[in-house]
């Protein structure tokens, strides 16, 4: 049977697409697979309530977007690609009507957080400085020679440290620790948990460097900007192209999937040699999310006036409520004040809601594969900070993890990020392995969140992945 294509990417998300322009970019023919009618992926946006108020599907803020070593190289703004950066990237409203915010520049954040400024600026500040050498050393396989080892040392000693233990070790007083465990429960680990911090100073630090942005009219603008660049290169793409197994694929050099470890299991049927399958079957999954949507009249009455000025809204009150929050999910229990993510994109973006009126994208933490509706908690939580919240509801589109799994089987129980991040599995991600984007067929790659550096829209999985295989099959470095 004659080779088709030199490349089949299978899944259409920003690693999928990452991959395929990297091979094109290097002489390959590439052919993308997408299952759902839309291209995207993680990546998608839609009218999930009313007409004209326009939802993210997914992801809805992007950091590592913004920051990703990747998209940089690719001047993704030629295809229509605008980042909106809000005037503060991120609020944390406290009960006394007070916020922590994060500013971009990291100097006023420090001198917003009063007597902990000088201890904000010492823990942060040099690695913002660094963040353009940080950003290509943590976006990659974790075992691997740094280029920069006095950078990811300065990084990597803090890093490893579980999120609560540094915060009060740090800071003083509750603005600080609380903005901080806010971002720090990104991880979707406990608090306690050895790595927690290295969230928190990823997105952290990248707030300060890039800002917390997100693209004018939705985050279906990344994958567009990424699948035109794709074309451009000779890339083709198909969609409503649901495969079942990898036998359904042409011929081909090589096949990159950015597709789940579980989705991958699946596809490979019985192909998968059993020691190998049976390490696979060992990576564990993360909580889930449940995730709501609303069509807004007006915009949300926060009690703290930062809060109008943010892009993103963290509830969750002290480090300590979301540590609690975060430590029952991880032992299988909805939170009764679970915490809470909130964007607020219309505010900034006059593309996604009817003149006057505005969009939400909340979702909170839940047990994986989670069955309850905790609706009522999340309202609850935002009712907290901004009385009168329910008042302002035009209409509500709800999703929990069965909903997310239907919508895309990547994320199986509701996990967005493609497997637990604790330590374990950022360094064997999905297995111990120099090169984790290879598997035991040959010429079949996995590129997705499954792999390093894990979650996010970033594009590094898809970029990693599709280097090992021009090293392997295409004679290209």
């Amino acid at each position: 049977m004659p080779i088709e294509y030199d490349a089949i990417v299978v899944g259409s998300g920003p690693n999928g697409l990452a991959a395929a322009i990297t091979l094109a970019r290097a002489g390959c023919s590439v052919l993308v697979y997408e299952a759902n009618a839309t291209i995207g992926g993680g990546a998608r946006s839609a009218e999930l309530t009313l007409p004209g108020f326009l939802h993210d599907v997914c992801s809805a803020v992007h950091p590592l977007a913004a920051g990703s070593p990747f998209f940089k190289t690719l001047a993704l703004e030629r295809f229509g690609l605008e980042w909106v950066q809000p005037e503060i990237p991120l609020a944390h409203p406290l009960d006394d009507g007070s916020a922590a915010c994060l500013y971009k520049d990291v100097d006023l954040t420090a001198e917003k957080l009063g007597d902990d400024s000088r201890a904000y600026l010492r823990l942060l500040k040099p690695l913002t400085r660094n963040w353009q050498n940080l950003a290509v050393e943590l976006l990659q396989p974790m075992l691997h020679l740094p280029r920069h080892p006095f950078a990811m040392a300065r990084f990597g000693i803090p890093a490893i440290c579980p999120a609560t233990l540094l915060a009060k070790f740090y800071f003083k007083h509750e603005p600080a620790r609380a903005l901080f465990g806010g971002i720090a429960a990104h991880s979707f680990l406990p608090l306690e948990a050895p790595v927690s911090c290295a969230f928190a100073l990823v997105l952290g630090i990248a707030g300060h460097a890039v800002g917390w942005p997100f693209p004018r009219g939705g985050a279906q603008q990344i994958a567009n900007a990424l699948a035109n660049h794709l074309r451009e290169l000779g890339g083709r793409i198909e969609v409503n192209q649901r495969i079942e197994s990898l036998n359904d694929l042409p011929k081909s050099r090589a096949v990159l999937l950015d597709v789940s470890v579980w989705e991958f299991l699946r596809l490979a049927g019985q192909q998968l040699p059993p020691a190998y399958r049976h390490r696979l079957e060992w990576f564990r999954h993360g909580p889930g999310v449940f995730k709501i949507d609303y069509a807004l009249r007006e915009p949300i009455p926060w009690k703290a006036e930062p809060c109008h000025r943010a892009g993103t809204i963290h509830l969750g009150g002290t480090i300590d409520e979301i540590a609690a929050a975060e430590r029952d999910v991880s032992e299988g229990k909805v939170p009764e004040r679970p915490f809470v993510l909130v964007a607020q994109q219309s505010l900034f973006d006059e593309t996604r809601a009817p003149h006057g009126q505005h969009t939400l994208w909340v979702y909170c933490h839940v047990p994986f594969d989670c069955k309850l509706d905790v609706s009522d908690q999340i309202e609850s939580q935002i009712e907290r900070f901004a009385p009168g919240f329910r008042d302002c509801i035009l209409a509500c589109h709800k999703m929990g993890p069965a909903d997310l799994e239907r919508s895309n089987p990547n994320l199986i129980g509701g996990d967005i990020n493609g497997g637990a991040a604790n330590l374990t599995q950022l360094i064997a991600r999905p297995i111990l392995s120099p090169t984790p984007y290879r598997t035991a067929l040959p010429g079949v790659y996995l590129c997705s969140a499954s792999t390093p550096p894990g979650g996010g829209v970033h594009g590094m999985c898809g970029y990693h992945a599709a280097r090992a295989a021009l090293r392997d099959h295409f004679g290209k470095h």
